[in-house]
């Protein structure tokens, strides 16, 4: 009986990445409501806090692949203790800020920061996770960061209002490094290091993660190797096409709704937050989906079907939305549009772990990496095409047709292949 978890204790690590997750898209999308405040204090206008916006794209982008060979190298417990703690300090930071350049350096760095979240979560996940759960847990940990999104978009309105836009970076700032204190504190990279966990629940997880034995000393992984992997540049492409909708979400949905539609701030805040909750329910879906198909043996099917249908779902919300002449008409399809989007993230995710092994932490940063460069595409694209054209149809017209094109990279890519056999 001792050997008897109610609540195993690879959950208690899940738990830790949904909050990380929660943390980190609570900070990343406070920018997006203090835009206004924040535009007023230094004077900037719609193309330059595109820029501000972009330039954690950039940062986020260019850190992805180091940060995971990173946790490959050094592990999850270190290297996510560290980035947390930097990003937060970061965070705080942005509340200093006195003019354009400094707030455009600092929130580059602050992109930096959070740069090995994502990877560092995924090595984790490799290390603790059977293969057959790494479907849900992904959607749980991804989950996280639209529910951290949706949260935030009433309370930092609410916390701004009350506080001013300088204290609410600052209060987000101390809230992560607590987070880093108790990550490190609890968690251990490897379940065989852990003193806490059953024998019972050791043995199980060695026996039906991907494989049984992990060394402690990675390889160097072979870049050239890397860039002529198929699998690795179809995973880039289609990410690339899923960023470009959801960070639609997280950097101009806001700003668009009420301005569009004439809203209250916090009224603003609560229409925005429903698509980014049912991006979460999206993550779920997916991610239960993926282990379904799994358990019936068809393991590249279980990642291609739930990434296709969302990215249909994401092309026809993005769409929809342009005909519609009410906030609660466009809240509708963009919720379908990020629901469709958070579908694809799950499989991306399970899908560099599949191929990358001990070394998922770099492959899925490498992802991560070009996902961000469409990030920092549609940061800009949206407020430029918005000057040149007088509409922004066009942004969600772009954005419809790299969804469909994401579906047709999906039917080429294998997850049963090794990075280095495809």
């Amino acid at each position: 009986m001792k050997n008897k978890n109610f609540f195993p204790k690879r959950y208690f690590m899940v738990v830790g990445t949904f909050l990380l997750a929660l943390l980190l898209y609570i900070d990343r999308i406070c920018i997006s409501v203090a835009k206004e405040p924040i535009s007023d204090a230094l004077g900037l206008n719609d193309k330059q806090m595109g820029w501000v916006l972009a330039a954690f794209s950039l940062g986020y982008a260019f850190f992805q692949t180091p940060s995971g060979i990173l946790a490959d190298r050094l592990g999850p417990r270190k290297v996510l203790t560290t980035i947390v703690s930097i990003w937060s300090i970061f965070t705080a930071f942005t509340g200093m800020v006195w003019n354009f350049i400094s707030l455009l350096v600092i929130r580059f760095l602050f992109g930096a920061g959070e740069a090995g979240a994502f990877p560092g979560m995924s090595r984790a996940i490799y290390s603790w996770i059977p293969l057959k759960e790494r479907g849900f847990v992904t959607g749980i940990n991804f989950s996280g960061s639209r529910l951290g999104a949706a949260f935030a978009l009433p309370l930092v309105a609410w916390l701004i209002e009350a506080y001013g836009w300088r204290t609410t970076f600052y209060i987000l700032g101390f809230v992560g490094l607590f987070w880093a204190l108790a990550w490190f504190l609890f968690f251990r990279d490897n379940p065989e290091e852990h003193k806490n966990i059953s024998q019972a629940e050791k043995e199980f997880i060695i026996a039906t993660r991907q494989e049984q034995k992990i060394s402690k000393d990675v390889e160097k992984i072979n870049f050239k190797k890397l860039l002529k992997s198929k699998n690795m540049w179809l995973a880039m492409g289609q990410y690339f096409c899923s960023n470009f909708t959801f960070f639609f979400a997280l950097t101009w949905l806001f700003p668009h709704i009420k301005s569009k539609y004439q809203l209250e701030t916090i009224e603003a805040g609560f229409y925005t937050a429903v698509p980014l909750i049912f991006g979460a329910f999206g993550n779920w879906f997916s991610g239960w989906l993926i282990d379904r198909i799994f358990k019936k043996g068809k393991w590249d099917r279980s990642r291609m079907l739930p990434a296709s249908l969302g990215f249909a779902f994401a092309a026809i919300g993005l769409v929809g939305s342009i005909y519609m002449h009410t906030a609660i008409g466009a809240i509708l399809f963009l919720s379908l549009a990020i629901f469709g989007a958070d579908m694809t993230l799950p499989p991306s995710w399970a899908f560099c772990v599949d191929i990358g092994k001990q070394h998922s932490g770099a492959i899925s940063g490498t992802m991560n990496m070009a996902g961000n460069i469409g990030a920092f595409i549609t940061a800009l694209l949206f407020p430029y095409l918005l000057v040149w054209t007088g509409s922004n149809k066009l942004f969600f017209i772009v954005g419809g047709v790299l969804n469909i094109f994401a579906i047709v990279l999906w039917s080429k890519m294998k997850s049963e292949k090794n990075y280095l056999e495809y």
